[in-house]
């Protein structure tokens, strides 16, 4: 393709050049052909994009294409039952609650229920009476002093860093105006954190905001912070959904001497967590150190947070937590397809546990033994609807925790740029011109309203099961496709058969 394009262009600004001096035509057109041509040269000469080396000037067009792509697939390929992580009705769901508009749906399901991977409520015909108020959950096992009473819906683990100053803030103002907690993250506690919402501090492995100048945790900068009013629980990240096993990522280019200052490393340079903690390194260290931290918190609930990966782990945990006699006040587990601002590929797609098996493991583990209720769980991965709140609760847990929800309902529209700065509705950005297209006096509201409608969303299913309570439920009140499926096989030969024979 060079030399046609040597051949093309050296030809059309001949004619471009005999045109101007035969015609009086404009010479812009031919200022513009070489201005093509210099750039077509230096393409071919160059030896780091073979695309460009080979199709001078063409190719750009194959990079643009390829930047807008994602914005092509969600416009206009992409079905409303389609889209990854969260399909395009899930989302539009999520923002008619953040806008606290009729969230109803025309003409019937587009989904194809006749299929073994349908999950379903079983519906009672003398349903209960819907409840307007909305649940909560008190927080606290037999060594905690100051238990907390817990939204059933909260936001989970995000870090300022990853999000902006303004979503941080928004943030934090829909909590304390909707009574429910904020995680932090581990990316340390901030003044934007502290405006009136109640705190979940993560402590995660680089002990940001209570580390000393080597990187490890320092006991009196965590006693300081954690004994603030605002921190009702403390939570230890172990690992996380969407990279277990990986650490924390902060980009470089979100990495501000802000940031920097706050976290207690170097600004503008890639910010890699550790994969493992040095406060402890097996499961009597990590007992021993929620024992630490309960008592530097004067009582508060101590909590972990993990992905499961090798179940035996898990296990020797619990066994763990009964020879010293002592327990965590929760448990809060990821599923891998949690959500997060950088991974690599490997590990969000390869590595972890989902969180329908996960939840059902610890909860398993915890009856067999005979701790169940000193713990409660918290669970996250792509809890967005009522329906999802219900599910999780009828495999285990207690409460749950939602992030790319309170996201959507800060404005997020899945543009999947949470690791380049660029986020264009300024929620995963440290970009100053970008956060400020996120107006806190709108979106706090939005995240208020979401909560509450999702919330009461669960309360109208929970009553469509005839269930009064959430301590009611289990897996009892929900229908899988694959039984429609053997309900099939067992009767549907027995009317053929039948039908042959007469």
């Amino acid at each position: 393709m060079r030399k046609e394009f040597y051949i093309i262009g050296f030809g059309l600004l001949l004619l471009s050049l005999a045109a101007h001096f035969l015609f009086k035509t404009s010479l812009l057109i031919a200022l513009t052909i070489l201005i093509l041509l210099i750039i077509g040269i230096f393409n071919s000469l160059q030896h780091k994009h073979a695309i460009l080396r080979n199709f001078p000037v063409l190719g750009y067009f194959r990079y643009a294409f390829e930047e807008i792509a994602p914005e092509i697939q969600q416009y206009f390929i992409e079905r409303t039952t389609d889209g990854k992580p969260f399909s395009r009705n899930e989302r539009a769901l999520a923002y008619q609650r953040a806008k606290n508009i009729s969230a109803n749906t025309p003409f019937g399901t587009q989904l194809d229920i006749n299929t073994s991977s349908y999950e379903g409520v079983k519906h009672s015909i003398f349903p209960a009476h819907v409840n307007d108020e909305l649940p909560r959950v008190t927080i606290g096992g037999p060594d905690c002093t100051q238990p907390y009473s817990a939204s059933l819906l909260n936001i989970s683990a995000m870090s300022f860093g990853s999000l902006s100053e303004n979503a941080i803030i928004a943030l934090n103002k829909g909590a304390q105006k909707g009574n429910f907690y904020h995680n932090t993250g581990e990316g340390g506690l901030t003044e934007y954190h502290l405006q009136g919402g109640d705190i979940t501090w993560q402590i995660g492995t680089g002990y940001f905001g209570c580390r000393n100048e080597e990187g490890n945790f320092d006991a009196e900068k965590f006693k300081e912070k954690a004994n603030l009013p605002s921190v009702k629980m403390i939570e230890i990240k172990l690992s996380q959904g969407a990279k277990p096993g990986h650490g924390g990522v902060l980009p470089a280019a979100k990495n501000t001497e802000e940031i920097a200052k706050i976290r207690g490393v170097k600004p503008h340079t890639t910010i890699l967590s550790p994969p493992c903690h040095t406060a402890f390194n097996d499961p009597k260290g990590l007992v021993k150190f929620v024992a630490h931290l309960r008592e530097l918190a004067n009582g508060k609930p101590i909590g972990f947070k993990l992905c499961i990966g090798k179940t035996e782990e898990f296990e020797a945990i619990c066994h763990e937590m009964i020879q010293q006699n002592c327990y965590p006040d929760f448990i809060t587990v990821d599923g891998a397809e949690g959500g997060t601002g950088a991974a690599p590929l490997e590990f969000a797609d390869g590595v972890g546990m989902p969180l329908e098996p996960s939840l059902i493991f610890v909860n398993k583990t915890l009856i067999r033994l005979n701790i169940r209720d000193k713990i409660r769980i918290i669970c996250s991965g792509k809890i967005i609807s009522g329906h999802a709140i219900l599910k999780a609760i009828a495999l285990g847990a207690d409460l749950c925790n939602s992030a790319r929800g309170f996201m959507f309902s800060l404005g997020c529209i899945q543009a999947l740029r949470c690791n380049t700065n660029n986020c264009p509705v300024g929620v995963a950005t440290q970009d100053k011109m970008l956060m400020k297209g996120l107006s806190v006096t709108d979106k706090f509201k939005r995240v208020y309203h979401f909560h509450k409608n999702t919330l009461y969303a669960a309360n109208e299913l929970l009553a469509a099961a005839g269930k009064t309570s959430y301590k009611e439920v289990d897996v009892s009140i929900f229908m899988r496709g694959d039984e429609f499926t053997h309900l099939s096989d067992l009767y549907f030969p027995d009317n053929l058969s039948n039908v042959i024979k007469h």
